[in-house]
């Protein structure tokens, strides 16, 4: 629609709210679809971590549940830069670290603690762990993160702290998966950060938030002592800000940087028929 320009000496008259685009988490009219978003998205995240340098050698996955097989994840495949990701590298893995779908391996060890996650909360579509540096930081304090900034209060009282080294084995991705509880974000201590959400940009905004919100954090310290946000206007302000909408609208913009990164070619977005087989290891 062309732009209505008015008269000299006229003021213009407010723009219907109706015809103002607000952007907001889109609908999809079949599984194929859901699948190929949720892939490019996930793809997407990846490549904006590691622009970040939020990723340490093969440390770092980012998972996301199959629209259909909600058993399933995608995940980035082991020994993969992030920034190179497409959404045809993704694996499609079972909740046994089985590659149902891909060509390459999954590091194992690390996407159970995803698997355990993913099995605890069955309503959170995507799970973010990987490297960050004040993450990894105010875990090795084994704090949580405090209402010093506005910012912060999106975690108040909305995320735990597992207070205790944990490695890589089975039973201690279930203590991960259950240590996060209902919340949206886990510190897990000596090791980082760990965030979910509803959608794939919910979850790394979260991440992202946590990162940024544990740096203020750190820096406000070492300056001094912080004064917090108090308790009721942390509450008030988390539910402003705090919902998985908010997160996905705080992460469009951000997004916005690997978007346009090109043309994403790949296999195909998923089974076309029925539950896809157990990919061979020989």
């Amino acid at each position: 629609m062309a732009e209505e320009t008015a008269a000299a000496g006229v003021r213009p008259a407010p723009v219907p709210v109706e015809r103002l685009r607000l952007d907001l988490p889109p609908v999809h009219g079949s599984v194929r679809e859901a699948r190929a978003h949720r892939k490019e998205r996930l793809a997407e995240a990846l490549r904006l971590l590691g622009r970040l340098g939020y990723e340490d050698g093969v440390a770092g996955h980012v998972s996301a549940r199959d629209p259909e097989f909600e058993d399933c994840y995608w995940v980035n495949p082991f020994g993969r830069a992030f920034r190179g990701l497409t959404a045809g590298d993704l694996l499609l893995v079972d909740g046994d670290g089985r590659v149902l779908q891909g060509e390459r391996r999954v590091n194992e060890l690390a996407f159970a603690v995803h698997a355990a996650v993913h099995r605890e909360r069955p309503e959170v579509v995507a799970v973010v762990r990987t490297q960050a540096p004040y993450g990894r930081a105010l875990a090795a304090l084994g704090e949580l993160l405090a209402p010093v900034t506005q910012e912060a209060c999106a975690f108040y009282e909305d995320h735990a702290l597992l207070d205790e080294f944990v490695g890589d084995g089975a039973a201690d991705a279930a203590r991960i998966g259950r240590a996060l509880g209902p919340y949206k974000a886990l510190i897990l201590r000596n090791r980082g950060l760990l965030t979910v959400g509803g959608s794939v940009d919910a979850a790394v905004w979260w991440f992202l938030a946590a990162e940024r919100a544990a740096q203020a954090q750190l820096i406000a310290r070492a300056a001094g002592k912080p004064v917090l946000v108090d308790h009721h206007s942390a509450l008030a302000t988390r539910e402003r800000f705090g919902s998985d909408l908010a997160a996905w609208v705080n992460y469009q913009p951000v997004r916005q940087t690997v978007a346009q990164e090109g043309p994403r070619e790949g296999p195909s977005d998923g089974p076309p028929d029925g539950r896809p087989e157990v990919a061979s290891t020989s």
